[in-house]
């Protein structure tokens, strides 16, 4: 019988071996998969512990997933004896080349995850950031959307709005009210004063603490400005601006008060 068909040889020097070794791949994939089941359930816990936003969780759930089941792959066959080196060279190399194609999405992508683990805002708060003003609807991986006060829908890429700086306007329970007003410097300024602090003493949004603040702020060019300051619940910031500053124009003219504006004086010469 010929030597290559010696089933006695054929079984220790291969057949027993591979065997071995394509068991122990099996197992070390198997044992690799439960770890990995085991770590991912921890890191979950720990995630829900700290309260880590759900789209976050999921994310670094996936992401996760996916390096241990490469590690656990790369490990089974390393086991096979397969030389994994070049493999990981490989992998090395095409990452390099992903990340240096897709640099301004890998930004976006950073500037999520940091969104998301730090959480300067929450979908439904109301933010100010690169030029848009806008409610959160959706904090995504890469990019934000908004809605705006006339209802237009606005994409910003996370990277723009990490990079840029962010005014929450939602986060706070209260929140004061700026106005100015301005009047003739022929009115009488106690008068004027005493009218905008009944206004505001006398609508029941405002609140008591802090108190409001009625001042004369500057002697501007053609009016005595005044900056009056309640402070109110957030939900009634738009609300309280509007009827305030309706009412101090209408108590103004009761009283004879002239708020200024301006004016042009066009003197014509006769030519006779």
């Amino acid at each position: 019988m010929p030597s290559w068909l010696n089933i006695h040889e054929l079984t220790h020097l291969y057949i027993i071996p591979w065997g071995m070794q394509l068991l122990m791949a099996l197992l070390i994939f198997i044992a690799g998969r439960k770890l990995a089941k085991l770590l991912l359930k921890l890191i979950q816990q720990m995630m829900e512990k700290a309260q880590v936003d759900a789209m976050l969780m999921r994310f670094a759930h996936s992401l996760l997933n996916g390096l241990f089941l490469l590690f656990i792959v790369i490990a089974a066959f390393s086991q096979l004896g397969v030389d994994t080196t070049s493999f990981i060279a490989l992998l090395g190399a095409a990452g390099l080349a992903v990340g240096l194609a897709l640099r301004d999405s890998l930004k976006d992508f950073a500037s999520g995850i940091l969104l998301l683990i730090f959480q300067p805002f929450k979908v439904g708060h109301t933010i100010e950031t690169s030029g848009i003003t806008g409610s959160v609807e959706e904090i995504g991986v890469f990019t934000t959307r908004l809605k705006t006060g006339d209802n237009r829908e606005v994409t910003i890429p996370n990277g723009k709005i990490y990079s840029a700086m962010i005014i929450n306007n939602s986060i706070r329970d209260t929140r004061r009210i700026d106005m100015v007003f301005g009047i003739e410097y022929s009115d009488d300024i106690q008068l004027a004063k005493a009218i905008m602090n009944d206004i505001l003493a006398n609508d029941a949004r405002i609140l008591k603490e802090p108190a409001a603040l009625v001042a004369v702020v500057e002697l501007a060019d053609s009016s005595v400005n005044f900056n009056v300051r309640p402070w109110v619940n957030n939900a009634d910031y738009w609300p309280v601006r509007y009827d305030v500053t309706e009412k101090i124009k209408l108590a103004f003219d009761a009283h004879g008060i002239s708020i200024p504006f301006p004016q042009i004086a066009l003197h014509v010469k006769s030519s006779s």
